[in-house]
């Protein structure tokens, strides 16, 4: 049985809108947006590995709250488990250094960008949760 590689991923919120992350064009995903986040290394819990991608992808210091939702879906390089977990901005600047391009979206306006198809039932829950609220 192929194994499973669990990454994660931030539901960060900033006025009212929520922070989504456009692949790089060298990406197999290139183009496609999601929340930002990344593997789990070993050794370390989701919640650790949170808080370094946030670090090396955006140069800023979260604190990860609690467990929203999972995803799991199978690439054609093997299949992930997505972990989402709502954050706290609370330090840096963001400088992207891995993304083509990063926007702060309303969640009712999340429908008008392609996201990668393990983010997708993520975005929906999103929009059902909080689309009337934001």
């Amino acid at each position: 049985m192929e194994a499973v590689n669990d990454v994660v991923a931030a539901i960060l919120f900033k006025d009212e809108k929520v922070l989504i992350a456009q692949r790089a064009n060298h990406d197999p995903l290139a183009g496609l947006w999601e929340f930002p986040g990344g593997k789990v290394e070993d050794g370390e819990s989701p919640e650790e590995s949170l808080i370094r991608e946030m670090q090396e992808e955006f140069c800023i210091d979260v604190e990860v709250g609690e467990f929203f939702d999972s995803s799991t879906f199978q690439y054609d390089k093997g299949t992930i488990r997505l972990l989402t977990y709502m954050c706290r901005w609370t330090g840096g600047e963001i400088r992207s250094t891995v993304h083509q391009d990063y926007l702060w979206v309303a969640v009712k306006e999340l429908d008008q960008y392609t996201f990668a198809p393990a983010d997708r039932p993520l975005v929906e829950k999103l929009r059902m949760e909080y689309g009337e609220l934001l």
